[in-house]
């Protein structure tokens, strides 16, 4: 076990889960895309690892761009309020899009995201979401893709950090209480 996997109260998600949902993911994928001019989205920086991973079992031609958009701004839950960090270079107009993110959780973020897109008018525009939190959702946001549905917790690995950290885990845990109770007590969440 690594010295990160030490700071975990509970593992959700194994390595071997993830790895099986992704070649499920990636076969529908390949199933509905077939013949389209796909140009994959995914936004920076938690979905590196789902992306670099679902890109290595779709084996037809594609396009790849990244949208940086940060919400969380060290906090633990969304604060829905977006700041663009890097902005498309491809022309997205007339093609089918699909966004992929690391986590879908009020949904406001991909709501906006989805806006910003929407107005350089691809062919089509889909979501692909490695985990969603099982929350009613005022936004009413829904993925087109869900690799996992996990209950309402703050999770860490694969991607996802906390402060920074842990997006090298090759799981998907939840980190004990002290260390997320020793970090809040100076930094106060946003829901």
């Amino acid at each position: 076990m690594s010295l990160l996997q030490d700071d975990l109260q509970e593992v959700l998600l194994t390595q071997s889960q993830i790895q099986q949902r992704l070649n499920e993911l990636a076969a529908q994928l390949q199933r509905d895309y077939d013949g389209k001019d796909l140009t994959l989205v995914p936004l920076l920086t938690g979905s590196v690892l789902f992306v670099a991973d679902l890109l290595r079992r779709l084996p037809g031609p594609l396009r790849l761009d990244f949208l940086g958009v940060s919400s969380y701004h060290g906090q633990t839950s969304s604060s829905g309020d977006i700041h663009i960090t890097k902005a498309l270079q491809l022309d997205v107009r007339d093609r089918d899009v699909l966004v992929v993110d690391d986590i879908l959780d009020t949904g406001l973020t991909l709501i906006r995201v989805r806006d910003l897109i929407a107005a350089l008018r691809p062919r089509s525009l889909k979501f692909c979401i490695f985990l969603e939190k099982e929350i009613p959702r005022q936004s009413g946001f829904c993925a087109d893709y869900i690799g996992f549905r996990i209950p309402d917790r703050f999770v860490v690995g694969y991607g996802l950090d906390y402060q920074e950290r842990y997006r090298n885990l090759p799981c998907v845990g939840v980190l004990k209480t002290e260390i997320t109770s020793k970090a809040s007590a100076d930094t106060p969440r946003v829901r």
